[in-house]
């Protein structure tokens, strides 16, 4: 197909056109409001370059507006905290590519984005917002809307942050100590009882002030964790979705914790939305973050402990699973992580601690079934 390029002046400004033809009629393409006559020429023989090739020249997207509509259409169903990690990938998009059209965007552009955010930034951080844009940028491929995937190869640079302490977390014994008090305590108030739920369930804050009294399985003593509470400024009112889909699940509980919530059902007042830690002089109808973590603190104080915080009960709860041999798949499924990694991440301290052991048991296994067969030579 022979084509033929040509640059007229419009105004102040150039106009390209590339003359073809499609099954045998006259589709030129033309584009203009180039500044000088080079610009035009040169993007001209770029479309002439394409169509060669068999590539039809795309309409040119903005990159903020496609990825705004990209995380509307398929990141909807997300929590609105995974949500907001999303909103953060947009800003920054915004702020260095502003309204560039995705078909203007190479591989040394998005290299440059990528160094420059993550010149102020942690690992973390510069992970997840790749992982966001190469997602969308390989649909906005799949769709046709673009030839190349800009984001192939990219190289993840970020500044080495200050080590982020380990969430403090009981030792055995500790925890063995806090549990015995807080049984003794459990007449007193609510919040006693979420503190007891907190050591032996693992569940996050929002999660245990989502439940209700259907999520409660006396018979088969399970709690079903598949909504939160918002508990704070930045959360929706009322209910909301689990953080990601593996936080949807339900969890085995120890006959003592829930023979205590049976106790506690049966004396105390259902309330509208049927919430088990309800506060109706609370800000947002439930038990406040702020007030547990006192009453943990004093709690923890007063037994001669250095005080952990709410989310400390969860690193609480997942150590001494750990600790006792429990398998990292479960202890993963059990607190709800998105995957492995998370937890083994999390609890690297730990893991660490773990594998050493096995290792030992390793070479304990066949230093002892060599002995036995040395025995027999």
């Amino acid at each position: 197909m022979r084509m033929v390029a040509s640059v007229q002046k419009r105004g102040k400004t150039y106009q390209y056109t590339v003359s073809r033809r499609v099954n045998g009629q006259s589709k030129p393409i033309r584009k203009g409001g180039y500044r000088t006559k080079k610009e035009a020429k040169i993007a001209a023989a770029e479309i002439v370059v394409q169509l060669g090739k068999g590539k039809v020249p795309l309409k040119q997207i903005p990159i903020d507006e496609y990825f705004l509509k990209w995380v509307k259409l398929y990141k909807s169903h997300l929590s609105v905290t995974t949500q907001q990690h999303y909103q953060y990938t947009y800003k920054a998009i915004k702020a260095h590519f502003g309204s560039t059209p995705l078909q203007k965007i190479g591989r040394h552009d998005y290299q440059l984005f990528l160094n420059n955010y993550g010149s102020k930034k942690s690992k973390e951080s510069v992970e997840k917002l790749n992982s966001h844009i190469r997602a969308c940028v390989k649909d906005a491929v799949e769709e046709q809307i673009i030839h190349n995937d800009f984001t192939r190869k990219a190289v993840l640079t970020w500044t080495t942050p200050a080590k982020k302490p380990i969430e403090k977390h009981l030792n055995y014994n500790e925890s063995e100590l806090l549990l015995k008090e807080i049984l003794k305590r459990l007449n007193i108030g609510i919040s006693y009882s979420l503190l007891l739920l907190g050591l032996t369930s693992g569940m996050r804050f929002a999660e245990m002030v989502g439940l209700t009294r259907n999520d409660f399985d006396f018979e088969n003593n399970t709690i079903a964790i598949n909504k939160t509470w918002g508990y704070m400024k930045r959360n929706p009112k009322g209910f909301g979705t689990p953080k990601n889909e593996t936080s949807n699940r339900t969890i085995k509980i120890d006959v003592i914790t829930m023979a205590h919530f049976q106790k506690v059902f049966n004396t105390i007042p259902t309330n509208k939305h049927h919430l088990v830690f309800y506060s109706p002089n609370s800000k947002y109808k439930v038990i406040s973050n702020t007030y547990a973590n006192r009453q943990l603190k004093n709690l923890l104080n007063e037994i001669g402990i250095d005080p952990i915080t709410i989310h400390g009960l969860r690193h609480t709860h997942a150590s001494l699973l750990l600790y006792k041999k429990v398998s990292i798949y479960y202890v993963s499924e059990r607190l709800g992580h998105s995957d492995i990694e998370t937890t083994l991440k999390e609890y690297a301290h730990l893991v660490k601690e773990l594998r050493e052991e096995d290792e030992k048991k390793t070479i304990e296994v066949f230093n002892n079934i060599c002995s036995k067969i040395n025995c027999l030579v």
